[in-house]
């Protein structure tokens, strides 16, 4: 079983265009809704591969009973914690290349009773001995930074492996937790650290300082160019090719349950990177934010090594 926890979840509407131009008409090739959210789009992922997990998110108005059917109908199992606000509404725009311009809400403002019925519907799940607690994404307004930082230290107090995957404040307070895993990409990493990262190199270096200083592994998301696998004791670089991409929504979750999916069914750390980058190449393959199945992963090669080109440029 993984637990997913998702603080500011969304309806995800993606509208395909043939070229984004700034203050013109476009006129919509194809849209699509889907169910939004880091910890959602994971839990999606790990559905469609009959893999146990149950979604904790907290959803309110109606886009919150938009959010709720919506998982329901894709057999997804949530705990939701109702609230006074309305779900928050995010639109993607998507053109031929898979090139994404994302708008995203801040999403509802959550009251304290609200926030902690909904720590404690992620608390109330550690008895289950979950082989993971994912906590990701951003957070909605008013809501204090150290909320996944609070969740690794309950996680460690149950003895349960937690993963965040989140950006700014919140990460960096998670980080200083402790957490067994978190899944950067290459623009958070940077603000994380507080320099530039240019080359392969720069991210294993900045990703074995994390891991020298308590964060039990690191894999970090580079887009086209894979993702870099850092832990005490492996290094590893894998890419897989997309020959046509479609969107980049969620392919940065879809890597996380992959790699998370892997894990908790026996395989190294290395063997879980390939699963991980297998799973978010096929997602960059799908319309929206769509979750791959195992027949949209099935035949998708991946180039690994452990020997990583540290020249590799990253920005050009």
């Amino acid at each position: 079983m993984i637990i997913t926890l998702t603080p500011n979840p969304s309806v995800d509407r993606t509208v395909s265009i043939t070229d984004l131009q700034r203050g013109e008409v476009h006129r919509a090739l194809a849209s699509r809704i889907d169910p939004g959210g880091k910890g959602v789009n994971i839990s999606r992922a790990l559905t469609a591969h009959k893999a146990q997990t149950l979604a904790v998110l907290p959803a309110g108005g109606p886009q919150g009973h938009l959010l709720a059917e919506l998982l329901e109908e894709a057999g997804i199992a949530i705990a939701v914690v109702p609230i006074a606000g309305s779900t928050r509404a995010n639109v993607a725009l998507v053109e031929p290349d898979g090139t994404t311009t994302k708008i995203n809400e801040p999403g509802p403002l959550l009251t304290g009773s609200e926030l902690e019925a909904l720590l404690a519907g992620a608390a109330n799940t550690l008895a289950q001995r979950p082989s993971w607690l994912v906590g990701s994404g951003s957070l909605p307004p008013g809501v204090d930074d150290d909320l996944y930082a609070g969740l690794v230290r309950r996680c460690r107090v149950a003895g349960v492996n937690v993963a965040v995957d989140a950006s700014g404040p919140a990460l960096r307070l998670a980080v200083d937790a402790g957490p067994d895993l978190i899944k950067p990409n290459l623009e958070e990493l940077e603000e994380l650290v507080g320099r530039s990262l240019n080359t392969l190199g720069d991210v294993l270096l900045a990703g074995s300082d994390l891991v020298a200083h308590g964060v039990g592994t690191v894999v970090v998301s580079l887009g086209g160019r894979g993702a870099l696998l850092v832990s005490p004791t492996a290094v590893a670089h894998a890419v897989a090719p997309v020959s046509s991409p479609l969107s980049t929504v969620g392919a940065g979750d879809a890597l996380l349950a992959g790699y998370l999916y892997a894990t908790g069914s026996g395989s190294t750390p290395v063997e879980a990177l390939c699963t991980g980058v297998t799973w978010g190449a096929a997602a960059v393959s799908l319309p929206g934010s769509s979750m791959p199945t195992p027949a949209d992963v099935a035949g998708i090669p991946v180039s690994l090594t452990t020997e990583p080109d540290l020249a590799l440029d990253l920005k050009n």
